[in-house]
């Protein structure tokens, strides 16, 4: 039920966020539910008790406790050894995944596709990574020819200055050429296992796809949770974007979508007669709801956080409601 796109695709980082949007982010920082060990000194308040400069509490001397760290002071009053405790700070690891398979050119015909919709979002969350000083990663499957690699990876990185090269990556991403009808898309849990053997570390991992064109994602949802190849599972959260017609066939009806149709599956090559019917358009919606109740089942079973938006979505309001109501990002 869905029509190719006919928006062109973002040249700037501005055409992906716009200005006023860049200036809200700034104000926005990534939200973990775990607690990561980070790779290097950051500036993200932690749990653990480490050797920044941040005094956090005392502790009794026992045998093999370094002597820099007692209190000298606390000795010479009060007789005793005890050692001084910091808190340390740790960066938080933010790794984009971006789902460039064939159905994700999917959209509207003067709307933006799926694709663009997603790097858009990518962009964003990036952004905010990237202005707190957390690493950010970012990685792109669609489809795979004989020896080419799974992911196009971008590899970690820190700080406001490399803003523009994660930027040029996603607009990359969104230029992503449909594949020829018959070219097989990679399956997600393909994409998910390569990143988890080969992550340096765990950290939040968001998923940008339609989660529509395979009919069974846990095992891709499995990959995600983790372990990675350093231990620690990934803080795993979804973002399904999708075309208002898909979950409203109604949509593509008002625009001339109706009657018998030939379809072509954007994934598989296929193409299937179709007659435009009351009655199929309430078995597709049956099947919609399924599908989407068991991705919802299975993120929940894994601890997975979920983010349903459409292409017709603003993305300020994604960004600074949708995404901060379900803690992905916080003040």
């Amino acid at each position: 039920m869905l029509v190719a796109g006919s928006h062109p695709a973002p040249t700037s980082m501005e055409d992906l966020l716009g200005r006023d949007l860049i200036a809200r982010l700034d104000r926005l920082d990534v939200v973990s539910r775990r607690v990561f060990a980070g790779k290097l000194p950051g500036e993200r308040r932690s749990k653990r008790r480490g050797r920044s400069i941040e005094f956090d509490d005392h502790r009794p001397y026992t045998a093999g406790d370094d002597p820099r760290h007692l209190d000298w002071n606390l000795l010479a009053r009060l007789d005793r050894l005890v050692i001084k405790l910091f808190r340390e700070d740790e960066d938080l690891a933010l790794v984009l995944l971006i789902d460039a398979s064939p159905s994700m050119h999917a959209g509207a015909p003067g709307e933006i596709t799926k694709l663009t919709a997603a790097c858009r979002l990518a962009m964003a969350l990036g952004y905010v990574g990237l202005v707190n000083n957390n690493r950010v990663s970012a990685a792109v499957f669609d489809t795979q020819a004989a020896g080419s690699p799974v992911l196009r990876r971008l590899p970690a990185m820190r700080g406001r200055r490399h803003i523009a090269r994660l930027a040029q990556f996603v607009l990359d991403a969104a230029a992503t050429p449909l594949a020829p009808p018959g070219v097989d898309p990679t399956p997600m849990s393909d994409a998910t296992r390569a990143l988890a053997r080969t992550s340096s570390g765990a950290g939040v991992l968001i998923v940008l796809s339609d989660f529509l064109s395979e009919p069974d994602y846990a095992p891709a949802l499995n990959y995600a949770v983790g372990p990675t190849a350093a231990g620690p599972a990934f803080d795993v959260h979804a973002m399904q974007v999708v075309d208002p017609g898909e979950l409203d066939p109604a949509v593509h009806a008002e625009r001339g979508l109706s009657g018998d149709l030939r379809l072509i599956d954007a994934e598989t090559g296929r193409a299937r007669e179709v007659s435009i019917s009351p009655a199929l358009l309430r078995r597709y919606r049956q099947r919609l709801d399924a599908h989407q109740a068991k991705l919802a089942r299975d993120c929940a079973a894994r601890g997975i956080g979920r983010t349903l938006c459409t292409t017709g979505d603003d993305p300020t309001q994604i960004i600074l409601s949708d995404l901060t109501a379900s803690g992905v990002l916080g003040a």
